[in-house]
């Protein structure tokens, strides 16, 4: 099946949705595919209910909403997501791209905005037999709703931040928090760590230390226990409904890399007047991008998909010259 649109937007996270706002501001008709199989990039998959405090007119507000408002700001302009799928081929056809989805399906657009943050990523998975049985319904890599905790005896493996946050953040629901982690020192924000300690200390977070996960227990995808060792061999038994194992997530450009895109420092370089790349109609904005000065901030990445879909708009119609207004001026244009 082939689309026919104004541009594809490669990543549905902060800078692409916004970039679907901008575009549709401009009339210019947008799909957006994102390997994830739901929008809002690493905002939804790692840290949903974190709040973020550098959005401006928000002191705080959780990751989550972020991305549901601004998925709501971009609903008037009827985008059309492409989620579950990547982009695997990105090729001229004529005066327009033909963009190749995972799934067979193809895109044909004027424009490309890559939008796609730090490229494709996944968790970085423990060793362990028999794990695949259990992701999805025992074992989680990301939190999406720590609601669902509640009342659960949780394991958490690893020692960075997300580690640190979520076993803080879920001692006040889950029946019970048990930590993982090969050494006493955590690799976490100083302050985090110190609140985890302190809820050890009270009793409020148990910390196993220094252990690894040595093994699953359990039936049908459903946990009994996780087993965890020393390096000496001691093994632990550890009752538990729930493991969380926070190691990491592999990052990687994925397809983007055999566009032939010019790259600077492992991300997209381009132009910071017009964010366009070396090929022609083919703009990147947000953490994929690069520039001198760049700043890897969500706010910078809403001004670079303002820019992006204005040079986008001088791309598609060259000949007819696009009246600035302010959005309270305009309105939001529909039709």
């Amino acid at each position: 099946m082939v689309h026919e649109t104004d541009v594809v937007v490669v990543g549905a996270g902060p800078a692409g949705l916004f970039a679907v706002f901008e575009c549709g501001m401009v009339k210019l008709s947008c799909h957006v595919v994102d390997a994830l199989d739901a929008v809002g990039g690493q905002c939804q998959a790692l840290y949903p209910e974190k709040p973020i405090y550098d959005i401006p007119g928000h002191p705080s507000i959780l990751a989550a909403e972020l991305i549901e408002r601004l998925q709501a700001q971009a609903a008037p302009f009827a985008p059309v997501y492409h989620l579950g799928r990547q982009m695997v081929g990105l090729e001229r056809d004529g005066g327009k791209w033909r963009c190749r989805l995972s799934d067979g399906t193809t895109l044909r657009a004027t424009a490309v905005i890559v939008a796609a943050g730090c490229g494709a990523f996944g968790p970085n998975r423990p060793p362990l037999d028999g794990l695949e049985a259990y992701e999805g319904r025992s074992v989680f890599y990301f939190v999406t709703r720590r609601e669902e905790f509640r009342g659960k005896r949780v394991v958490i493996a690893g020692g960075g931040d997300s580690a640190v946050d979520w076993a803080i953040s879920l001692a006040e629901l889950a029946a019970k928090v048990m930590v993982v982690h090969r050494r006493p020192k955590f690799r976490a924000a100083p302050d985090s760590e110190a609140k985890l300690k302190a809820l050890a200390e009270s009793g409020a977070v148990d910390l196993v230390v220094p252990y690894q996960l040595h093994g699953l227990e359990g039936e049908g995808g459903r946990l009994e226990a996780v087993t965890v060792a020393t390096l000496d061999g001691e093994v632990r038994r550890l009752e538990a409904d729930i493991l969380l194992p926070f190691f990491g997530m592999a990052m990687t450009l994925g397809p983007i890399a055999e566009w032939g895109l010019e790259m600077q420092g492992g991300r997209v370089g381009v132009d910071p007047a017009t964010m366009a790349t070396n090929a022609p109609g083919v703009f990147a904005v947000g953490d994929i991008c690069e520039y001198p000065g760049k700043l890897k901030l969500i706010l910078s990445g809403f001004a670079e998909a303002a820019r992006a879909a204005h040079s986008t708009y001088g791309l598609i119609h060259p000949d007819t010259a696009l009246h600035f207004e302010y959005s309270t001026t305009s309105g939001v244009p529909h039709g």
